[in-house]
């Protein structure tokens, strides 16, 4: 998987901070919520607008980091 297809960073979205494409959510938004003990199933009930590849590419591109 290639997590740059899900994620991004642009200076008009939260100054910069990687993103979820189509969304204003960033990585290190997402990775605190898993941090916190959320499962995935939470996280994609509680953000539709994540898709479960999204959050798959968050997760490599933090083991990448």
């Amino acid at each position: 998987m290639d997590w740059r297809q899900y994620i991004h960073s642009d200076q008009k979205i939260l100054l910069g901070k990687p993103t979820v494409k189509g969304t204003r959510l960033s990585v290190e938004f997402i990775l605190g919520l898993f941090a916190n003990g959320w499962t995935v199933q939470q996280v994609l009930d509680n953000y539709p607008t994540l898709t479960p590849q999204a959050l798959q590419a968050v997760l490599l591109r933090q083991s990448l980091a």
